[in-house]
């Protein structure tokens, strides 16, 4: 048994189908096919239940599967443990953030962090919530920008900063005229969602309350760019947070007056990472340069 095997293994449970998961490893279907019955000789059980038009996993190759992920996660993680100790500030590191988030923090932190570890290569990716989750629990990434609370005993956090949040309403609304707003003051309209799968989402109605029941049918969005021109239309309203304000004509940004309608947002990565000083670094980073990019 060995790494490659392993890897095999998790490629075809993950594609349901010898052909697509060699063509993924970059391997012949005959050579993988041979080396998963190979690991099955060796273990002395059937991995696979093979048919004509799909492979699935049996009871004991489910089983077989979760340690063969973790072992290829210890393996990575025993190679990045070598790197790290080489040179702690080189080297990769895929960095991920929630769509609501990313395109208002990535661009005013990345260019500094690539001056402050000029031999450090950031991947960036941008996913909701749950994917991000399941891909720093795989490993698939470094570290993740979640909003709090989130717990989870694989993952360790540290706090960045809190972002409050404004009510987007066109300049003809009821309230454009107001310095700041309530929650209550919103329960005669109407509200634009994102779509589910959004944290966002989740924050909007929990600061909402009662109110949820008069989201706005029929429309829901996957952006919040798209949130704002609908509102810029006349649509709605909905609610934005404080990194994501831009002037754009015929929209007010109220602020509320209970400063408690904020996210709190955080960097968490894995407690088993070698990278957690650095993490620990950029955070401290993030954290100090919050209070000049929030106060714009």
């Amino acid at each position: 048994m060995n790494l490659r095997d392993l890897k095999y293994l998790i490629a075809v449970a993950e594609y349901g189908h010898f052909g697509k998961a060699a063509k993924a490893s970059n391997v012949s279907q005959p050579a993988l096919s041979i080396q998963i019955k190979k690991l099955e000789r060796e273990l002395g059980v059937l991995l696979f239940e093979r048919s004509a038009k799909k492979t699935l996993l049996t009871h004991a190759g489910e089983e077989i599967l979760k340690r063969a992920k973790n072992t290829i996660r210890e393996a990575e993680g025993i190679k990045q443990a070598a790197e790290y100790f080489k040179d702690p500030k080189s080297g990769k590191i895929s960095m991920g953030a929630f769509p609501t988030l990313a395109p208002y923090l990535l661009p005013k932190i990345v260019p500094d962090l690539y001056k402050n570890y000029p031999h450090m290569n950031f991947h960036l990716l941008e996913d909701k919530t749950d994917d991000l989750v399941a891909a720093l629990k795989k490993g698939d990434i470094d570290c993740a920008f979640l909003a709090q609370p989130f717990e989870n005993d694989e993952l360790e956090s540290q706090f960045l900063f809190a972002e409050d949040f404004y009510l987007l309403v066109h300049q003809s609304h009821k309230l454009a005229e107001r310095a700041f707003v309530k929650p209550s003051d919103i329960n005669m309209d109407k509200l634009l969602l994102l779509e589910e799968g959004h944290c966002l989402r989740n924050h909007i109605l929990d600061i909402c309350g009662s109110v949820h029941n008069l989201e706005k049918t029929g429309f829901r969005a996957t952006s919040l760019e798209t949130l704002r021109q609908m509102v810029a239309a006349n649509v709605g309203i909905t609610l934005v947070t404080k990194l994501s304000i831009m002037d754009i004509e015929d929209v007010i940004y109220i602020p509320f007056k209970d400063k408690k309608t904020s996210r709190k947002i955080a960097l968490y990565w894995r407690k088993s990472s070698p990278k957690s000083s650095i993490f620990r670094e950029i955070s401290d980073y993030i954290t100090e340069k919050s209070s000049e990019f929030l106060a714009c």
